[in-house]
This record gives structure tokens, C-alpha cells and sequence, in this order.
């Protein structure tokens, strides 16, 4: 019974981004869709396919840097590619502030390739972080583009700076967390009191990880500033796909607002966690800021269709993945 309210907030959220996503379409020529996704073709769809497994992989590669016990070896950087493709896939489809995946991560790294559940908690934060911070300076330098382009009015504007404002403090609050250790804090706190004394276990794990997180910021710097690197390329890398779409579009566009494009997605994106894949939400965005660009609607909706076959087609690799390690014998058990 309790789970009820939540089942039916997910349900509501859902149809809130179905709604906008139907509202999207109506307003656009579903004719000049078509012939504007006919100009892209198998062939640019491929290419995007092809551009985005390069985008996963310094997605990968700044994970693992975060491990201590995994060496920088290629067969190490393929298997967390498979760990790390079929985690996204659940993190895309649950309205989980993109970590509903992460215990799916943690389990697979746990069961197929015998590394703890602590160590693979702390690196998933540690990713996590890495992947926040870098999406801020990537917004950034959204937001100075945004401010010096005349397609947007002040209002838009003034939004945007309000998004970016609250992300901003939002990641600083994370690594500040993880910095001081609040959590553990927070657990010896609650294992004085009489009901604490029962999560004796729970509080012991919360502080290993808390240690780990910690001595990787103080002792891994390099790391570190390559990971935040390898994060921000795989932003930047989200802007080439915007910027090479609009070119099989017919509607080329120069890289500066290519780079608005996505910051506005993603902006929107991490604003709407709680919306299974921002449905409605992504690709009502991509339409209005296309549109301010172009002043077509039409290439909007072309562009978010582009990158919702590319999500679905990821999506689809990865829960295939995941069946497929089901199968698998547990490590322990080979």
C-alpha cells in the first residue's frame, strides 16, 4: 500500500511528459518532419550511433579512473563499458534522478568481476560527481553563449542563469557532502540513539565509503582532473552530435549554438529527473530553442527524433547486456 502513491506520482509524471511530448508534435508539419529525417538517413543515424559509443567511452574512462583496484588496462575499460551500458539503460527509463541504474552497476561489478559493493558504491559517487561538476562548466559556457546570442529574449535568459544558479549549488552541496563526510556524521549521529543502534552494520559501510571518496580527492589528484576532463569532453562531444545533425538537416548552425542547443537539453534534462527520459520535456526544448535559431519548428522536432532513436537504440543495448550477464555464471562461481 505504500508504495501506491509513489506508483501512481511516476504514472502522473509520465503522462505530464506524454501530454507535452503529443503538444509538441501537433504543432509541427509531420510532412517537413519526414523529409527533414530523410535527409539524415540510415547513414547519418549510423554516424550518430557511431559518434555517441565515442562519447561513451570518456564517459567510461573517467569512471574508471575513479577505481583503485582496477588497472587502466583496455579489457578492464571494455567490461565496465558493458557494467556501465546497461546501468544507463535502467538510469534512463527510471524517474530516479538518473541513479536508478547505479545499484544495477554496483551488482554486476559485485557478481561477475568480485569487486565490493563498497568500492563500487564509492566509485559510482565519485563518477557521479565528476559528472556534475563537469556538466556545470559545460552549462557555463552555455549560458555566457546564450547571453551574447540576440535569437533569445531576457526572460529566457534570466531562467536559464536561475537553472544554472541552482545546479551549480546543487553539485557544490554534493562534493561538500562527500568532502566533510556528512553522511558519516549524519549515521554515528543516529547510531547513538536507541533505533541507531540497530544499523551498527549499515553505519560502518556508509563510513568505508565515505573514507574511499575521500582519499581519492586528497591523494588522487591527477586522476581526478582527468576524470573532470574526460566528463567535460563528454559533454562537449554531445554538442558535435547537435552541430552534425543540423547539418544533415539542411539546417546547419554555427557550433556556438550547437553548444546552446544542448546545454538547454541537458539543463532541462537534469531539471526533470523525476520525468522517465524528460519525455516531453527534452524534446520540447530542443523544438523551442531550434526554433528561436531557425525559425523552423519543424527542424526541432527532427533534431529531438534523432536523438530519441539514438537513446532508444542505446537503451535497448543495454538492457539487452543486462539479460545477457543474467545468464552468466556468478564470478565466484566460475
Amino acid at each position: 500500500m505504500p508504495n501506491i502513491p509513489l506508483k501512481a506520482a511516476k504514472l502522473l509524471f509520465l503522462a505530464l511528459g506524454l501530454a507535452l511530448l503529443a503538444a509538441v508534435i501537433a504543432d509541427a508539419d509531420l510532412q517537413q518532419v519526414s523529409q527533414h529525417l530523410a535527409r539524415v538517413g540510415w547513414s547519418g543515424l549510423a554516424f550518430v550511433l557511431g559518434l555517441h559509443v565515442l562519447t561513451f567511452c570518456t564517459d567510461v574512462a573517467s569512471w574508471q579512473l575513479t577505481f583503485t583496484t582496477v588497472p587502466l588496462h583496455r579489457r578492464w575499460t571494455l567490461r565496465l563499458y558493458a557494467v556501465r551500458l546497461a546501468g544507463e539503460a535502467f538510469n534512463y527509463v527510471l524517474p530516479a534522478a538518473s541513479v536508478g541504474g547505479e545499484p544495477v552497476k554496483a551488482l554486476l561489478l559485485k557478481t561477475h568481476y568480485r569487486i565490493g559493493y563498497r568500492e563500487a558504491a564509492a566509485t559510482l559517487v565519485l563518477a557521479r560527481t565528476n559528472n556534475a561538476i563537469a556538466l556545470v562548466a559545460f552549462l557555463g559556457v552555455g549560458f555566457t553563449l546564450l547571453l551574447a546570442s540576440a535569437f533569445f529574449p531576457a526572460a529566457m535568459k534570466a531562467v536559464a542563469g536561475a537553472g544554472l544558479a541552482a545546479l551549480s549549488v546543487g553539485a557544490l552541496l554534493f562534493f561538500l557532502i562527500q568532502w566533510f563526510r556528512i553522511t558519516s556524521l549524519a549515521g554515528r549521529r543516529l547510531q547513538r540513539t536507541r533505533f541507531g543502534q540497530r544499523l551498527d552494520r549499515a553505519v560502518h559501510i556508509i563510513h568505508d565509503i565515505d573514507e574511499h571518496i575521500v582519499q581519492f580527492y586528497r591523494e588522487s589528484h591527477l586522476r581526478f582532473a582527468i576524470a573532470l576532463a574526460l566528463g567535460f569532453a563528454n559533454w562537449v562531444l554531445g554538442v558535435v552530435e547537435v552541430y552534425c545533425v543540423m547539418k544533415f538537416l539542411g539546417h546547419p548552425v554555427s557550433f556556438a549554438d550547437a553548444w546552446i542547443i544542448e546545454a538547454m537539453a541537458q539543463m532541462m534534462r537534469t531539471g526533470t529527473f523525476f520525468i522517465p527520459a524528460s519525455i516531453g520535456v527534452q524534446d520540447g526544448t530542443f523544438v523551442f530553442v531550434c526554433r528561436a535559431i531557425t525559425g523552423a519548428t519543424e527542424t526541432g522536432v527532427a533534431v529531438a527524433a534523432v536523438r530519441r532513436a539514438r537513446e532508444i537504440i542505446w537503451i535497448a543495448l543495454g538492457l539487452t547486456l543486462y539479460w545477457l550477464y543474467s545468464l552468466r555464471r556468478p564470478a565466484a562461481a566460475m
